[in-house]
């Protein structure tokens, strides 16, 4: 929070901290503008999120560098949310999108005062991976419409937007072709041999210049016009309450998303900053409150974004105050400079979103999934196609969904092993990982790699089952490896037992080697110590294996109990 680097601030930290603020307040310029058409909103209004949110949030968040604003993917979810209740740039829009801002605060001021950060983790990497991935196709492909200079449908599906594009490709306006990709050109070779500039004010610059000295709108470039001069209105959203209902699914939705892409980026740039510790809980109070801050000076959502926490952080941001100036800057663009951007194209602008979003589509995570891991390769491949094919909320639904069902899957049907003893040593591994191990005809070894409980006792009984039928008559002992199972439920304990009874029919023996001691307290408790045999709890897989050739040998058990057994309440 601000008290942390306020109270410890340096003067060696003030040239970084205004270097970085100034190059992210010019960053947020062009794109806050960009960002709030995506978001289905007039350009000032890109502005407006760019203040307030800023300050708040540098005021009350854990990270020192992450870089609040609006963002491509919140805006395309606001736009998805507020678009399906009120017709894109009417005053009724502007207003709902506003009080989108308030309820998405409200839910992470929420989340974060009960400290629930830990739910975003049931979005799994692949999730968030397709979801940005074919999001931020249908941001780039959504402005296809000002960069041909043509009229296209508003929609959140690419075969439309496609559809649509094909059959106006006749009436592109090449002047607007020529400025829209002339932008993207510009953008990229700037990016690419001169990254200390600010390669999308540059473009917007060049291309009012050029609109104005060639007289380009008269040619049929279509450019902003007057973007209305000062400051955001003080004002409490107005609220209606069934419109606050039909937004609650979005509100949702932005807030969980908006703060996993948020974090996400604040851990990754504090890994290089020793000074301090991004903390999850914290981070969800500082942006509610930056997103209800914001929704009173007629902001839309905001989060913390990928490129300009970069930029910030390159740019040399030591704190928070890094993130104050870009807000004064961009006040006092409010104040005295939007009628510089009167002659801006669109198209320039659709540039700018272009670049911006087609770096979000993760190429290489593709490729790395489908080598390493082929359930996480389809976990991203569904809410890809999902996404892309029912739209923006639907599809992070179904990725939610994914990743819960393969939780579940892979909860009630862990890892089993059977396990052989490597020759000459007293360790056992995995009999289909490792070769020439020995395997003993009477004893089935097994290793359970999961808690045990009601959701996988089937699943465990099954496999037992089913291995032990295997070894056929000669399997005499059934030892069980619990190195791995950290806990048990009651229901596992009724199964335990009922298990050891029914091996017990068979004349098969029931033993347990290194057994933890929550696991094993949980078995005295219900019983089933005293019901299998103390003496027959072993610290060791090898312990318990030369335990059963002694007693095979007909050696004492009482002189035995004790050298082999395990003893310890630990």
């Amino acid at each position: 929070m601000a008290l942390d680097w306020i109270r410890n601030y340096k003067r060696s930290d003030l040239k970084g901290d205004v270097s970085a603020g100034l190059t992210v307040g010019v960053m947020l310029i062009p794109q806050g503008m960009a960002y709030a058409m995506i978001a289905g909103l007039p350009p000032i209004y890109g502005l407006y999120a760019s203040t307030i949110p800023l300050i708040i949030y540098a005021l009350f968040g854990s990270s020192r560098q992450l870089a609040v604003g609006p963002v491509a993917m919140v805006s395309l979810l606001t736009a998805a949310g507020v678009g399906a209740i009120a017709s894109t740039g009417s005053e009724n829009y502007i207003q709902l999108a506003i009080l989108l801002a308030l309820m998405v605060g409200v839910i992470q001021l929420g989340l974060g005062v009960l400290r629930l950060g830990f739910l975003v983790n049931f979005l799994s990497h692949p999730v968030i991976s397709g979801f940005t991935s074919a999001a931020a196709l249908i941001i780039g492909l959504s402005q296809l419409k000002h960069l041909m200079g043509v009229d296209i449908p508003r929609s959140h599906f690419v075969h439309e937007i496609l559809i649509d594009a094909v059959s106006k490709i006749g009436e592109t306006n090449l002047v607007t072709l020529l400025v829209g990709l002339g932008g993207i050109v510009l953008i990229l070779w700037l990016k690419k041999s001169k990254p200390a500039l600010p390669a999308h004010l540059f473009a917007v610059l060049l291309s009012v210049l050029a609109v104005w000295m060639l007289d380009l709108d008269s040619m049929g470039v279509d450019i902003v016009g007057e973007i209305p001069s000062g400051l955001p209105a003080f004002a409490v959203p107005a609220f209606d309450y069934e419109h606050f209902r039909a937004l609650i699914p979005a509100a949702l939705v932005i807030a969980v998303v908006s703060f996993m892409e948020s974090i996400a980026v604040a851990k990754a740039v504090q890994s290089r900053h020793r000074n301090y510790k991004v903390d999850p809980n914290t981070e969800l109070r500082a942006l509610g409150l930056a997103n209800i801050g914001g929704s009173i000076f007629q902001a839309y959502p905001t989060t913390g974004g990928f490129s300009r926490t970069a930029v910030n952080d390159r740019a040399g941001a030591r704190t928070g105050l890094a993130s104050v100036i870009s807000a004064l800057l961009i006040i006092l663009t409010l104040l005295f400079l939007t009628p510089l951007f009167f002659y801006l194209p669109l198209a320039i602008l659709a540039s700018v979103i272009m670049v911006a979003v087609f770096g979000l589509i993760d190429i290489k995570e593709v490729f790395y999934l489908w080598k390493t891991n082929k359930s996480d390769f389809a976990m991203l491949l569904v809410t890809f196609i999902a996404t892309l094919g029912l739209g923006i909320e639907q599809g992070i639904g179904v990725g939610v969904l994914v990743s819960l069902g393969v939780v579940i899957y892979r909860t009630t049907r862990p890892h089993m092993a059977k396990l052989g003893q490597v020759p000459g040593t007293p360790f056992y591994r995995n009999v289909k990982r490792f070769e020439d191990l020995i395997e003993r005809k009477d004893i089935l070894i097994v290793r359970f790699d999961s808690q045990l409980y009601y959701a996988n006792l089937n699943y465990f009984r099954e496999s037992m089952d089913k291995m032990v039928d295997e070894m056929g008559d000669e399997l005499k002992l059934v030892l069980m490896d619990a190195e791995s199972m950290n806990y048990v439920d009651s229901s596992a304990l009724h199964a335990l037992e009922e298990w050891f009874e029914t091996l017990a029919t068979r004349d098969i023996q029931l033993y347990f080697a290194d057994v933890k001691g929550p696991v094993r307290d949980a078995m005295k408790r219900a019983g089933l110590v005293e019901k299998i045999g103390n003496e027959y709890f072993f610290i060791s897989i090898h312990e318990a294996v030369e335990y059963w050739d002694a007693i095979s040998r007909n050696e004492d058990k009482d002189r035995l109990f004790g050298r082999y057994t395990l003893q310890t309440n630990d």
